[in-house]
């Protein structure tokens, strides 16, 4: 288990996804790689998580209404 670094991004800051996000199966009822996000749309963090047994830092991102995306921090720059 590693201890996760300390978040880059708070809850309520605006960001911006740096690739295209696609379904990984989040999304039932979208296809499987279906585009969620793209590259360079503006989001919000609502949620801060961590997955503990590898130390890597979760954004919850709601970059339109009703449509969170889980990011990891590669994937996010601060608007």
């Amino acid at each position: 288990m590693n201890p996760a670094a300390p978040a880059l991004f708070d809850w309520g800051q605006r960001v911006q996804a740096l690739v295209d996000l696609h379904n990984d199966g989040s999304y039932p009822d979208q296809p499987l790689d279906a585009l969620l996000a793209a590259a360079g749309s503006a989001g919000e963090v609502v949620q801060v998580g961590v997955v503990v047994e590898a130390g890597i830092n979760v954004y919850m991102v709601e970059f339109a209404p009703g449509r969170v995306i889980g990011c990891l921090e590669h994937e996010l720059a601060a608007v």
